[in-house]
């Protein structure tokens, strides 16, 4: 009788402990190669704030494991606080979704050596960022000449460098406003409205918003998307009949 109770009661705690363990629907697991001690916080953006909604201990084993609640998928960011040095390496991006997640790191190259599979959004935002680092890489290459230009007063070179610029920007909002088009059945296509192209040409926000698909509607980032778009309309200048 005495051992029927024990195996009860250590059957009670395994499912107790199992059922605390799986709490969230977002199920993310990782590793940190390298790292002997420090903090790892899961963090969010509120208002225009990072806020922690988990944090894990690190002490000797580089594994970790979160369990989170999202009500749809959202980008996050995991912190890691060294515990030693400020570094400014030290936040991953990653677009969460329900389901499981993992991120595998390393103490050396945390950012750039990450790598993240599990998310749908989070290979889409991959995708995009790839093309997208071009356009940036190409704007940073022509700082430098048109500084030069400008010092040495040679309007000319300033003007071609000038133009060059605008039309990558150009290419770079219209390559966003695409990807956003093309992939409007996911979280991630409101999400690159407002966070890349939140200052292009109302028509092609509105495009954006109005081509969502009604589960990306009633997300997180396509409410957002929403009420942004709302609000440009109704400061943008009525028609009036000719």
């Amino acid at each position: 009788m005495k051992k029927t109770l024990i195996a009860f009661v250590t059957l009670a705690i395994l499912a107790s402990c199992s059922k605390k363990e799986s709490t969230g629907n977002v199920h993310i697991t990782g590793n940190i190669k390298g790292l002997k001690k420090g903090t790892l916080y899961i963090q969010r953006i509120v208002d225009t704030s990072l806020v922690a909604i988990d944090s894990i201990k690190i002490d000797g084993n580089p594994a970790f494991e979160s369990n989170i609640t999202l009500d749809s998928p959202e980008m996050l960011y995991l912190f890691l606080d060294r515990g030693v040095t400020n570094s400014l390496d030290n936040n991953i991006m990653f677009f969460a979704e329900p389901g499981n997640i993992t991120i595998e790191t390393n103490l050396d190259n945390y950012i750039s050596g990450a790598k993240i599979t599990g998310s749908k959004n989070q290979e889409l935002y991959e995708q995009y960022s790839k093309i997208n680092s071009r356009f940036i890489d190409e704007n940073l290459s022509l700082v430098e000449p048109r500084f030069r230009a400008i010092k040495r007063q040679d309007l000319k070179a300033v003007d071609s460098i000038t133009k060059l610029q605008e039309n990558n920007i150009k290419r770079k909002y219209l390559y966003a406003t695409n990807f956003a088009l093309n992939n409007k059945d996911h979280e991630v296509a409101p999400y690159i409205a407002l966070a890349e192209i939140y200052d292009i040409n109302f028509r092609f926000l509105d495009t954006i918003q109005k081509s969502m698909t009604p589960k990306v509607a009633k997300s997180f980032y396509g409410k957002k998307l929403t009420k942004y778009v709302g609000d440009l309309k109704k400061q943008q200048p009525t028609q009036t009949p000719e």
